[in-house]
């Protein structure tokens, strides 16, 4: 008889997607309807749903903000597989410097996930959310990472309009994972999961992103 392999633990790491979740002022909220359901006359419950593809945890597209950039399903999906630190830079913002993570980029992964909250709002908008300095993304960037990562709506103030770390992401050809859930997650090295869908015309896409112990 083999030995039984003890399982690795599983942090989830997504929020819920319903009608309560936030989005960002003036994007498509989550409905839906029920277009069949479970009858005498029907074997089914069949919903649609309608939700901008930036809904609970998601992986922004390059043409998300590049007018001439890939959509979602064309990315490669190495970035969202693999290794990755998780960093607590908690009450930092609204800008995470690099001061603030400096204590944990040695021997970096290829992905950073940054906390930035000491409880994540699940079902509120949070218009003064922590972004990252655009800096902090160009060191990351030089240090090889392919991915990064936040608890936060955006990796770029909600009231930006010009979007300078989105900006450095599209230059240095990173990807991005926003409104992750780390409230309970230790800073420390995981194995990340959180591939988008092949959405072949999306600029974004949701992403069911969980951590899982590394062996």
């Amino acid at each position: 008889m083999q030995p039984t392999t003890p399982s690795r633990r599983i942090w989830d790491i997504s929020p819920p997607v319903d009608a309560r979740s936030p989005v960002f002022p003036g994007d498509t909220a989550y409905s839906q309807v029920w277009s069949a359901t479970l009858s005498p006359d029907c074997p089914v419950n069949v919903s649609a749903i309608t939700l901008s593809p930036h809904t609970g945890a998601h992986a922004d597209a390059p043409l998300h903000y590049d007018a001439a950039g890939a959509a979602v399903g064309a990315l490669d999906l190495l970035p969202f597989l693999g290794t990755c630190r998780v960093i607590h830079a908690i009450d930092k913002g609204p800008l995470i410097a690099w001061p603030h993570i400096a204590h944990a980029v040695h021997d970096l992964p290829q992905r950073v996930l940054v906390r930035t909250y000491a409880r994540m709002p699940q079902d509120r908008w949070d218009a003064q959310l922590a972004a990252f300095a655009p800096d902090t993304v160009q060191r990351l960037a030089d240090q090889g990472v392919l991915l990064i990562g936040i608890d936060t709506a955006s990796i770029d103030p909600a009231s930006s309009k010009t979007l300078p770390s989105h900006q450095v992401i599209r230059a240095r050809g990173l990807r991005v994972l926003e409104n992750l859930v780390l409230d309970d997650v230790p800073e420390g090295d995981y194995e990340l999961i959180a591939l988008p869908l092949k959405l072949m015309t999306a600029d974004a896409s949701p992403v069911r992103a969980v951590l899982r112990a590394l062996e």
